[in-house]
């Protein structure tokens, strides 16, 4: 059986940062799920499809046209031949994507394209879902979170960092609409599995969190 580990957690807790730093280390295929619904809200809104119109956005998930280029440094997103790597990653597009992810059908459409991208030697999964839903088979299951304060901290200093405006009452305030939209819907809702382990990331490095994530790997043997 292929070896499994779900990160799963709200948006900002640095699920992101410690999936690709378990995957490079261990040589694991990386998989961010996040990446799947930003892309299909950013399809929808490049045809000119109302994102809300959920029939419209299952019909565009159901025939997404995107590549995931995965390199140690980062990963590639490309949507019909054109780079959207950094167009997927504002503020923007991640509450379209929360949009788009509270349907149930695109959550069908998407799931069995996540579960293939499970193959040896091993898979680390980044998502909201993916210890609950798309790989409940997972051999260990992390749920990673962080205060909303603290995440909207780390947002901060990420859009300073690339020359954006922020302002930090605002962010704090779309972190917690995001994750109460998250944690409500009807399908899938962001919760951890009744076997995940709850990793608060608020007072730690992601050093830290990587370290302890592999002290429990090495428990679960499974290393490899």
């Amino acid at each position: 059986m292929t070896t499994i580990i779900t990160v799963d957690g709200p948006s900002g807790a640095g699920k992101g940062t410690i999936s690709r730093k378990l995957a490079e280390e261990t040589g694991f295929s990386l998989l961010d799920s996040g990446a799947l619904y930003r892309v299909t809200a950013l399809a929808a809104l490049k045809q000119g499809v109302d994102i809300q119109d959920e029939s419209a956005v299952v019909t565009i998930a159901l025939n997404l046209p995107v590549v995931f280029e995965t390199t140690i440094e980062d990963t590639k997103v490309v949507l019909a031949d054109e780079d959207v790597s950094r167009e997927i990653r504002t503020e923007k597009a991640g509450m379209n994507a929360s949009i788009v992810a509270a349907f149930p059908g695109v959550r069908s459409a998407l799931l069995q394209r996540q579960r293939a991208f499970a193959q040896e030697p091993g898979l680390v999964a980044d998502g909201r879902d993916m210890g609950t839903v798309v790989f409940p088979q997972a051999q260990l299951k992390i749920f990673l979170t962080a205060s909303p304060e603290e995440r909207a901290k780390r947002r901060y200093l990420q859009l300073e960092q690339a020359g954006q405006n922020a302002d930090m009452q605002s962010l704090i305030e779309e972190i917690r609409a995001r994750d109460e939209r998250d944690s409500s819907r009807a399908t899938a809702p962001l919760t951890p599995a009744d076997d995940a382990i709850l990793v608060d990331s608020t007072a730690l490095s992601i050093g830290e969190v990587n370290q302890r994530v592999f002290s429990l790997m090495k428990d679960r043997g499974l290393l490899p």
